[in-house]
Formats: C-alpha cells, structure tokens, sequence
C-alpha cells in the first residue's frame, strides 16, 4: 500500500506541474521584457490625450480673441484708417482671422 500512495503522490506532483503552467504567464512577461505591454502603452496614450492645456494656452486663446476684437474696434473708430492704412477692409479679415484662431484653440482647451 505503501507503494501505491507514492504512486499517488507522484501523481500529485503531476498535478503541480500543471499547477506551474499558471506560472508561464509571468514567464513569458519577463520574456516580452523589452516590448511595451499592449495594454500599459493604450493607458499612456489615453493619460496623454486627457492631460490638461497649460497655463500659457489659456492666455494665448484669450489673447487672440482680445487682440482680433481690439483690431475690428479700432479699425472702425478710426474710420478705416488704423490699425495698417494700406489694408483697407483686409483689416477687417484680420481681426476676425485673429479671433477664429482664438475659437479655434478652445477646442483643444481641457
């Protein structure tokens, strides 16, 4: 009888070398060591598209947006003459182009 329990417990040592298959995973990462993890890389990507604008963005976006309106003022109270008297009504496209640049960056803004 004695026999046939080490027989079992070889058997159970078989049993535990299945058990060590659940341990290739870790085998085969340290493998895949020099590979960035498919999964790791999709989570930096994500931190990276989500991370704040800075500080100077905000106040660039707002600058333009004041300096476009400030040039359609100032165009219009000087009668067409300032801010460049040889622009004529471009001055008007200036102005505007200034403040859709601004638009335009709030779509980046977080």
């Amino acid at each position: 009888m004695s026999r046939r329990k080490e027989s079992d417990d070889a058997g159970s040592t078989t049993g535990a070398v299945t058990g060590a298959t659940a341990a290739t995973p870790a085998r085969s990462r340290r493998g895949r060591k020099g590979q960035p993890d498919a999964v790791a890389e999709a989570d930096r990507a994500v931190k990276r598209k989500n991370q704040l604008t800075p500080r100077w963005w905000i106040f660039l976006m707002v600058g333009l947006m004041v300096a476009g309106l400030l040039w359609i003022v100032v165009f219009y109270l000087s009668s067409a003459l300032l801010p460049v008297p040889g622009w004529d009504n471009w001055n008007l496209v200036a102005g505007f182009g200034l403040v859709l640049v601004g638009f335009a960056m709030t779509t980046r803004w977080r």
